[in-house]
Protein backbone atom coordinates (compact mmCIF):
# COMPACT_ATOMS: atom_id res chain seq x y z
CA UNK A 1 0.00 0.00 0.00
CA UNK A 2 2.81 2.08 1.07
CA UNK A 3 4.29 1.69 -2.44
CA UNK A 4 1.29 2.43 -4.12
CA UNK A 5 0.88 6.02 -2.54
CA UNK A 6 4.65 6.52 -3.22
CA UNK A 7 4.28 5.91 -7.01
CA UNK A 8 0.75 8.25 -7.10
CA UNK A 9 2.80 11.36 -5.27
CA UNK A 10 5.12 10.75 -7.45
CA UNK A 11 2.98 10.82 -10.53
CA UNK A 12 1.43 13.85 -9.29
CA UNK A 13 4.25 16.07 -8.35
CA UNK A 14 5.46 15.31 -12.35
CA UNK A 15 2.35 16.05 -13.64
CA UNK A 16 2.24 19.24 -11.92
CA UNK A 17 5.92 20.17 -11.99
CA UNK A 18 5.70 19.52 -15.96
CA UNK A 19 2.48 22.14 -16.09
CA UNK A 20 3.01 25.52 -16.84
CA UNK A 21 0.19 28.68 -16.04
CA UNK A 22 2.26 31.18 -18.50
CA UNK A 23 4.31 28.81 -21.18
CA UNK A 24 5.08 31.69 -23.29
CA UNK A 25 6.28 29.30 -26.56
CA UNK A 26 2.35 27.89 -26.31
CA UNK A 27 1.14 31.60 -25.95
CA UNK A 28 2.88 33.12 -28.79
CA UNK A 29 1.26 31.66 -31.88
CA UNK A 30 -0.52 34.56 -33.39
CA UNK A 31 1.91 34.21 -36.23
CA UNK A 32 3.12 31.45 -38.86
CA UNK A 33 6.29 29.94 -38.57
CA UNK A 34 7.00 30.99 -42.51
CA UNK A 35 10.21 29.72 -44.12
CA UNK A 36 11.87 32.95 -45.29
CA UNK A 37 14.89 33.24 -48.07
CA UNK A 38 15.91 36.55 -49.46
CA UNK A 39 19.25 38.12 -50.43
CA UNK A 40 19.53 42.18 -50.35
CA UNK A 41 22.15 43.65 -52.84
CA UNK A 42 23.11 46.92 -50.31
CA UNK A 43 24.87 48.45 -53.47
CA UNK A 44 21.09 49.34 -54.56
CA UNK A 45 19.43 52.37 -53.53
CA UNK A 46 16.35 50.88 -51.98
CA UNK A 47 18.47 48.94 -49.78
CA UNK A 48 20.73 51.96 -49.42
CA UNK A 49 19.31 52.96 -45.56
CA UNK A 50 21.18 49.97 -44.11
CA UNK A 51 25.03 51.08 -44.60
CA UNK A 52 24.21 53.83 -41.89
CA UNK A 53 24.31 52.10 -38.09
CA UNK A 54 20.92 52.66 -36.37
CA UNK A 55 18.77 52.45 -39.29
CA UNK A 56 15.93 50.29 -40.45
CA UNK A 57 13.93 48.81 -43.71
CA UNK A 58 11.07 47.38 -44.08
CA UNK A 59 10.67 45.21 -47.38
CA UNK A 60 7.37 43.52 -48.05
CA UNK A 61 6.23 40.28 -49.58
CA UNK A 62 8.11 37.92 -47.21
CA UNK A 63 6.92 36.07 -43.64
CA UNK A 64 3.95 37.24 -42.05
CA UNK A 65 4.03 40.82 -42.27
CA UNK A 66 7.24 42.10 -44.31
CA UNK A 67 10.58 42.23 -42.51
CA UNK A 68 12.01 44.68 -40.91
CA UNK A 69 16.00 44.77 -40.72
CA UNK A 70 18.08 46.53 -39.17
CA UNK A 71 21.65 47.29 -38.73
CA UNK A 72 22.60 47.32 -35.55
CA UNK A 73 26.67 48.70 -36.28
CA UNK A 74 28.08 44.93 -34.71
CA UNK A 75 26.14 43.12 -37.86
CA UNK A 76 21.99 42.98 -38.73
CA UNK A 77 19.09 41.44 -37.35
CA UNK A 78 16.09 40.66 -39.25
CA UNK A 79 12.38 40.50 -37.35
CA UNK A 80 9.14 39.51 -39.14
CA UNK A 81 7.22 43.23 -38.92
CA UNK A 82 3.97 41.34 -37.35
CA UNK A 83 3.23 41.93 -34.08
CA UNK A 84 3.27 38.59 -32.33
CA UNK A 85 1.11 39.69 -29.52
CA UNK A 86 -1.77 40.26 -31.60
CA UNK A 87 -4.19 38.03 -34.45
CA UNK A 88 -2.38 39.29 -37.86
CA UNK A 89 -4.15 41.82 -39.52
CA UNK A 90 -3.78 45.51 -41.39
CA UNK A 91 -3.35 46.82 -38.21
CA UNK A 92 -0.47 44.38 -36.59
CA UNK A 93 1.64 44.95 -39.26
CA UNK A 94 4.92 47.33 -37.15
CA UNK A 95 5.97 50.73 -38.35
CA UNK A 96 9.42 52.29 -38.16
CA UNK A 97 9.90 54.93 -35.89
CA UNK A 98 12.93 56.81 -35.16
CA UNK A 99 14.81 55.65 -32.02
CA UNK A 100 15.10 51.60 -33.32
CA UNK A 101 11.40 51.20 -32.44
CA UNK A 102 9.03 49.00 -34.50
CA UNK A 103 5.35 50.62 -33.30
CA UNK A 104 1.86 48.39 -33.66
CA UNK A 105 -0.70 50.31 -35.49
CA UNK A 106 -3.64 48.69 -33.88
CA UNK A 107 -4.92 50.63 -30.14
CA UNK A 108 -2.67 49.51 -27.69
CA UNK A 109 0.08 50.59 -29.96
CA UNK A 110 3.03 48.12 -28.87
CA UNK A 111 6.32 49.25 -29.15
CA UNK A 112 9.92 47.02 -29.74
CA UNK A 113 12.98 47.44 -29.77
CA UNK A 114 14.33 47.00 -33.40
CA UNK A 115 17.75 45.70 -32.01
CA UNK A 116 16.53 42.75 -29.77
CA UNK A 117 12.62 42.11 -30.71
CA UNK A 118 11.97 42.67 -26.94
CA UNK A 119 9.21 44.23 -26.30
CA UNK A 120 9.25 48.26 -24.94
CA UNK A 121 6.96 49.96 -22.54
CA UNK A 122 4.48 47.22 -21.50
CA UNK A 123 6.27 44.25 -19.35
CA UNK A 124 2.44 42.50 -19.62
CA UNK A 125 3.65 41.46 -23.26
CA UNK A 126 4.44 37.64 -23.62
CA UNK A 127 5.98 37.64 -27.16
CA UNK A 128 9.05 39.38 -28.66
CA UNK A 129 9.49 40.00 -32.54
CA UNK A 130 9.92 36.74 -34.16
CA UNK A 131 13.51 37.09 -35.62
CA UNK A 132 15.13 35.84 -38.56
CA UNK A 133 18.94 35.11 -39.37
CA UNK A 134 20.81 37.78 -41.43
CA UNK A 135 24.34 37.48 -42.04
CA UNK A 136 26.53 39.36 -44.59
CA UNK A 137 28.58 37.90 -47.59
CA UNK A 138 30.32 40.91 -49.32
CA UNK A 139 27.59 43.28 -50.47
CA UNK A 140 24.78 40.73 -49.85
CA UNK A 141 22.71 40.77 -46.82
CA UNK A 142 21.28 36.83 -46.94
CA UNK A 143 17.98 36.71 -44.73
CA UNK A 144 16.35 33.30 -43.83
Amino acid sequence: MMKKIAIFSLITLLFFSCSRKDDNNNNCNNLQNINVYVDLNLNFLQYNDLTFIGNSIYVSGYGNGGLIITNTGTGFVAFDAADPNHQLNICSILTISQGGEGICGCEDENKYSLFTGQPLENPDLRCGLKAYRAELSGDILIIN
